[in-house]
């Protein structure tokens, strides 16, 4: 066991590295000149050139990946272009605003995804397993943004029950668990949670199903073993897979709710990374696509250690 725990370990080292240089090397393949976030476009020739030497672009491609790699490794992702702040306390401060809307939406997708797609499984072919199946089609089918704007308009526009921008009142984007800061949470959230709850429901679903023809189901049936204790041995057995997709899902709800914020406004990450897309903000962006790789990248690293736990069969791979 420990030697598989090691090797998934190791593997996970080229991975972050190859993640840097996507971080790094992306961002310079769209159009247009960083510095016109700063200066003018009749700007003098001398100042743009003092631009480039205080931001690093005046150095070769793989110089400027080597020194912005080190000063990352120490914590340093630079300054932004656009307001001048460091960037890595402008991603901290809203990457604690992604984590809370980002794992509200997954605990809600998880569960209630599990649970749908679990009972389909277990009563498959009634009306419980097509109404199950229908509504992870739609959920699976649905644009984000569009759930957004249509929850927007009832609930906010039309009703009135919820607020429709921010992470507080006031649009304030610091974060409270109080009933306040709740209320702009609940569209958001049930927003980016359809996605999940979809592909949880289908795949919980699919494997309870094929798991309640195998052989071993029958045999225990014939033993007289109970519903309760069946269900034990089928979800043991599902378990795998059902935490692989969601750990799967939680990293696409930290990098896929560019469009979520957007819409709500929502002070996280997905918004700035907006934002620094449009001004051409090279450090921003680098800077937050490195911190949502990792964090992609850790999260499958411990789906991958937690597996084994789960499954003692894996260790033998």
């Amino acid at each position: 066991m420990w030697q598989t725990l090691l090797r998934r370990l190791l593997y996970a080292v080229p991975i972050a590295l190859g993640v840097t240089m996507v971080s790094f090397l992306l961002v310079y393949l769209a159009p247009g000149d960083p510095l016109n976030a700063i200066a003018p476009a009749d700007a003098p020739a001398d100042v743009i050139e003092a631009l480039k030497v205080t931001y690093g672009l005046d150095q070769p491609l793989p110089v400027r990946y080597g020194l912005w790699l080190n000063r990352a490794v120490h914590g340093d992702l630079g300054s932004s272009i656009a307001s001048g702040r460091s960037v890595a306390g402008e991603v901290a401060s809203a990457l604690g605003n992604t984590l809370v809307l980002a794992g509200v939406a997954a605990t809600l997708g998880v569960l209630l995804g599990t649970l749908l797609g679990a009972v389909a499984g277990f009563f498959g072919g009634g009306w419980i397993d097509r109404s199950v199946t229908a509504l992870s089609v739609v959920g699976v089918s649905i644009p984000h943004y569009w759930l957004g704007l249509v929850l927007t308009i009832v609930f906010s526009v039309k009703l009135g029950w919820l607020p429709a921008m921010g992470a507080g009142p006031g649009g304030s984007a610091e974060w409270v668990w109080d009933g306040a800061h709740l209320r702009h949470l609940v569209l958001p959230a049930l927003t980016l949670c359809v996605i999940p709850l979809g592909i949880l429901a289908r795949t919980t679903r699919a494997l309870i199903g094929d798991l309640m023809q195998q052989e071993f189901v029958t045999a225990l049936r014939a033993r007289g073993l109970g519903d309760g204790a069946l269900v034990r041995h089928v979800a043991r057995n599902a378990a795998p897979t059902v935490v692989a997709v969601a750990g799967l899902q939680l990293g696409y709800l930290m990098g896929g709710s560019i469009l979520v914020e957007t819409v709500f406004a929502w002070p996280g990450t997905g918004l700035l990374l907006n934002t620094a897309i449009f001004q051409r903000d090279i450090p921003l962006l680098q800077g937050i696509l490195l911190v949502l790789c990792l964090i992609f990248v850790s999260l499958n690293l411990l789906v991958d250690l937690l597996q084994p736990l789960l499954d003692p069969r894996m260790t033998r791979r």
